[in-house]
């Protein structure tokens, strides 16, 4: 029975996915971010069950890469899907949901073809994804950013539009430009040849996992102070300090 455990966390990841994809195309985005994170979640837990539990199976690798390409790459793309429509419609509606989906549509007779450029996420996720199915050198590090911080940098956007609603954020954020940027950005993160330190504890030795442990403090302390803008600035400092941890690694 307990070779089973990590599998069904990883169908709840799954299943959070699924939700997630239903509210992303209504543009419910928020309700979308709640059950991407809860997935994510499981996403952390799923591995370290598997860990504890000793019953890592190819089964389960597999499994675990067709959820987050749900989760963390379908969903994504979605998102960024609905920021391009409504840069291309000409403004940022506080209501994301339905009825904001409608003023949308109703601004524009035909769906430009611009939006369309978010999916280049879910593409470049998939390719992620399948590269490390195939990498036996993935364990204690990554190559590339994964596909679940990379659904955090994306979610973040309209997070932060929703809940710290600056007018320089919001114009920032809704710039077809930026937006494009990000898209092309989050694309070349996700197969970049940079190695990224894995949360993933061995044990609990602060010697041993010191890095990870300087990390999540940092986390905590960012999100309790800045809020959603906190994620991009973990996201960089992920980077940041993965390239940092190499050089000292090689010295």
């Amino acid at each position: 029975m307990k070779r089973h455990i990590p599998n069904i966390i990883t169908l709840l990841n799954l299943f959070c996915g699924c939700i997630a994809v239903v509210f992303a195309v209504i543009n419910e985005l928020e309700i979308a971010a709640l059950f991407v994170f809860l997935g994510i979640f499981f996403d952390f837990f799923d591995g370290l069950a598997a860990r504890l539990l000793k019953v890592q199976s190819e089964l389960g690798l597999q499994l675990d890469s067709l959820a987050d390409m749900i989760t963390s790459g379908l969903v994504p793309g979605i998102v960024m899907f609905q920021l391009l429509k409504m840069s291309s419609a000409g403004g940022w509606n506080l209501e994301f949901g339905a009825e904001a989906s409608r003023t949308i549509t109703q601004m524009s007779t035909e769906l430009p073809i611009l939006p369309f450029l978010g999916f280049l996420i879910t593409l470049a996720s998939a390719y992620r994804l399948a590269k490390f199915n195939i990498d036996e050198n993935q364990v204690s590090s990554f190559v590339g950013l994964p596909t679940p911080a990379n659904a955090l940098l994306i979610f973040s956007l309209p997070l932060i539009l929703l809940y710290h609603n600056n007018e320089f954020l919001n114009g920032v954020i809704l710039n077809q430009w930026f937006l494009i940027g990000m898209t092309l950005l989050s694309s070349y993160l996700l197969n970049s040849n940079i190695k990224l330190f894995a949360l993933k504890f061995k044990n609990w030795s602060f010697k041993d996992n010191a890095l990870r442990y300087v990390f999540i403090a940092i986390c905590l302390v960012s999100i309790g102070t800045l809020k959603f803008l906190a994620i991009p600035f973990i996201i960089v400092f992920y980077v940041a300090s993965s390239l940092v941890n190499q050089i000292q690694v090689k010295k």
